[in-house]
């Protein structure tokens, strides 16, 4: 298996501060706007993301955790039944923008199966989509992120692993893996 580093854990720290002062210049104090990190590991990120809007604003930004799991065109057709999340929405959504969040923007079926799961919680005014690495030329729907870390060309044979201090590694790095033949 060849590793190929994408992000350290500076070059992280750099492109979330980016993200953060793009998402501050489009929804400014985040008063009208709430964050759905989607389980389970843009929840991670989302929570990275919310400390640094936090210390930036100076206030507490709404963010829940969103299970898309039993919402996915893929639910039961796996071998292995897939294991539900926790969601956590503590908040009404209804009139509001939301920023969902994801580590990696690979097919796009999760972020088709979190609109559907989002609706549950009331109709949001807007919906704006954050991932930290965009697999392009991988799509299977027609889903765009409108905040990107880091554009990353893969292979379908290749697959982007992101490993958080928040997940339990020593420290933060993003990696391109291609399993060997």
């Amino acid at each position: 298996m060849q590793k190929k580093l994408i992000l350290d854990s500076d070059l992280l720290d750099i492109t979330l501060s980016r993200l953060c002062q793009q998402l501050i210049e489009n929804h400014n104090d985040f008063s009208e706007t709430v964050i759905l990190g989607m389980q389970p590991r843009g929840i991670f990120l989302a929570e990275l993301i919310q400390e640094k809007l936090k210390k930036t604003l100076k206030k507490e930004i709404s963010m829940g955790y969103l299970d898309t799991t039993f919402y996915r065109d893929d639910f039961r057709r796996r071998d292995v039944p897939a294991k539900a999340s926790e969601t956590k929405v503590p908040f009404v959504i209804e009139g509001k923008k939301v920023v969902l969040i994801d580590d990696v923007l690979f097919t796009g079926r999760t972020v088709r199966a979190a609109m559907d799961a989002m609706i549950a919680f009331g109709r949001p005014s807007k919906v704006e989509l954050l991932v930290l690495v965009d697999r392009k030329h991988t799509r299977d729907l027609p889903i765009a992120a409108d905040y990107v870390g880091k554009y990353v060309d893969t292979l379908t044979s290749q697959r982007v692993l992101v490993e958080l201090e928040a997940q339990g590694h020593k420290q933060n790095k993003i990696w391109l893996i291609k399993k060997e033949e």
